[in-house]
């Protein structure tokens, strides 16, 4: 009877086993159901958001040409961008103002910018002798990656044009309140617009317009000063934890109004270990070096910076590759 007893026992245990299996057996789809929701949903909405950020920039620009930039990649865990800001002269012909090479450590999470002052007077190769923003109206970003590069010993990877009027429309889509800026002085309307001095949230124009600043006794060193700010201060916004869900608009937002050779890939890894960084400094240099130039008069009777090439390129080479 014992036996018995024990034997129905086991039978019942085995039958509860049984029912518990097969209780799992049949929650194990909607287990995995959820997984794949996970999954998934990101990855919908990252590229829904990427599309629709595309379709902003196409309301407001033509697509960016992509020019020929025979960058070389290094394989060193870091990415090495030449970023211009353009405009049009009179006659169409391109010119840029703003001369920026950022590079980003993908393993440090760390970004430098060297500011480039657009008087330095340099050689531009198949040319003559000019000031340096010159080689982009004479050669595009290509001949400016090897003015670069004899006279300054920078070799980007990537280059990135992105025109002044696709610059004031981004800033108004990406923050329509406009970008928190401590001006530093009165402003006057010879950059567009009139700035109060103070703290204040800058439009696209008005931001463009501060960057620009260059009437003063400080004419370049000013401007390249407030190019670095005017990063720091975008730097700030896209770190805020709003901008992790608005990532993938931006993205295609940017893509959309910036010429660039960078691949989607290289883009989306960037950008979104730049959100993810939190509020680290970004490093800057500003080219020349205190104490490496003098005020020159060129052969055509413009003002211009000569520059000690052999200082500049030993001080930019240690500020990149500095630990």
């Amino acid at each position: 009877m014992e036996n018995n007893f024990k034997r129905k026992k086991t039978s019942m245990s085995d039958q509860s086993l049984k029912r518990t299996k097969k209780r799992r057996i049949r929650k194990l789809p909607f287990v995995i159901l959820i997984i794949v929701l996970l999954l998934v949903l990101p990855i919908i909405y990252s590229v829904r958001s990427y599309h629709q950020g595309l379709e902003v920039a196409k309301n407001h620009n033509q697509a960016p040409k992509i020019h020929k930039f025979n960058g070389t990649s290094k394989n060193d865990g870091k990415a090495t961008v030449l970023i211009l800001g353009t405009d049009l002269e009179d006659g169409g012909v391109s010119r840029t103002d703003s001369i920026m090479v950022v590079q980003y450590d993908y393993i440090k999470k760390d970004m430098k910018i060297v500011s480039v002052m657009r008087d330095i007077y340099a050689d531009i190769p198949g040319y003559s002798s000019y000031k340096i923003n010159a080689a982009y109206s004479l050669g595009g970003a290509e001949l400016m990656r090897k003015t670069l590069k004899e006279n300054l010993g920078i070799e980007p990877e990537y280059y990135a044009t992105l025109d002044f009027k696709g610059f004031e429309a981004m800033i108004d889509e990406l923050e329509p309140e406009g970008i928190p800026i401590d001006v530093e002085k009165d402003m006057s309307e010879k950059i567009g617009v009139s700035l109060k001095k103070g703290y204040h949230r800058l439009n696209g124009k008005e931001l463009l317009g501060y960057a620009r600043f260059r009437n003063d006794e400080e004419g370049d060193f000013g401007r390249v000063r407030r190019q670095q700010q005017v990063m720091s201060a975008l730097k700030r916004q896209l770190t805020e934890p709003s901008s992790i869900l608005k990532a993938p608009k931006l993205a295609g937002i940017m893509r959309g109004y910036v010429s660039t050779d960078m691949p989607d890939s290289a883009i989306y890894q960037t950008g979104f270990s730049f959100i993810l960084r939190g509020d680290k400094n970004i490093k800057t240099l500003s080219v020349p070096v205190k104490g490496s130039y003098e005020n020159i008069t060129t052969n055509d009777g413009g003002a211009a910076l000569g520059i000690d090439k052999k200082e500049n390129k030993k001080r930019i080479q240690q500020f990149l590759n500095e630990e």
